[in-house]
């Protein structure tokens, strides 16, 4: 019998992720999703013939996984209106809210819940996502496998043993995607100085970007193996590279990430519990 899994929130990613659990074979029947307004939920109910309700209580009632996807602002208000029910029911709980560590909702929701704490990005949007996945000591191996199996619906799952580990992770795939659409942008900027049009320019950064990641994905070779495999020596691609090197842009992007993570740890203590 399939897990009947309630989506507290209709938005982009957890359209994404029902999208994905439907082609993957899970009946529609078993997914329900809220949302405050019965308009926001017409469109993913005719899309995937899910059922809806605008009740979190009655939704959750009789779930076996309750994934939390709604703003952070205001999950606080949320967990504490489904705690008396998760309490009862107590369900696999997902969070795909960044910024919130499981100890504000635990203790939102009344603590001791089998909780998941996921960071996703958004090529889930298109299946392609990336999500690292961090669980608590109360969730169990067939609930770790489940959550693996919902995730796995519109990318990579990768699960890290520390909590504090998903900074990182934001760091890398979380934020990753706008660091390649800097790169593409900045790519096709140098092509139109060089003389292509900027859409050419565009669709031929974008191209080998992602034949490049699906080489990368395939190949046992690591990364700088496969750079070097296109670095003839003397030829335009070692100058290229030898000149992003001196250039510090390994400086630059490890500064970013950096950056990055030191601010997913600011909105845990921002938006923690108080």
């Amino acid at each position: 019998m399939a897990s009947r899994v309630t989506f507290i929130g209709a938005g982009n990613m957890a359209s994404a992720i029902i999208g994905g659990m439907i082609d993957n074979g899970h009946p529609a029947t078993a997914i329900t999703a809220t949302s405050p307004s019965d308009a926001f939920l017409a469109p993913v109910h005719e899309r995937y013939g899910i059922r809806t309700n605008t009740d979190n209580q009655a939704a959750v009632r009789d779930a076996d996984i309750v994934v939390l996807a709604v703003k952070p602002q205001v999950m606080r208000e949320v967990c504490e209106g489904l705690r008396d029910t998760l309490q009862r029911q107590r369900p696999l709980i997902i969070s795909v809210a960044a910024g919130l560590t499981a100890e504000s909702l635990q203790a939102w929701m009344g603590g001791g819940l089998p909780l998941v704490r996921c960071m996703p990005n958004t090529p889930s949007l298109v299946g392609a996502g990336a999500a690292g996945l961090y669980a608590t000591v109360e969730v169990s191996d067939e609930q770790r496998a489940q959550a693996t199996e919902l995730l796995e619906a519109v990318g990579l799952v990768e699960w890290v043993a520390e909590e504090s580990l998903l900074d990182a992770v934001t760091a890398v795939s979380g934020s990753g995607p706008a660091y390649f659409f800097l790169m593409f942008e900045a790519m096709e900027e140098a092509g139109v100085k060089l003389g292509l049009p900027a859409e050419t320019a565009r669709r031929l950064a974008i191209q080998t970007a992602l034949g490049a990641a699906r080489m990368a994905q395939q190949s046992e070779l690591t990364p700088d193996r496969l750079k070097r495999n296109v670095m003839s020596p003397g030829g335009t691609t070692e100058r290229a590279v030898e000149h992003m090197e001196q250039a510090g842009l390994r400086g630059i992007v490890a500064d970013a990430m950096d950056a990055c993570a030191a601010r997913a740890r600011e909105m845990a203590e921002e938006l923690g519990q108080r």
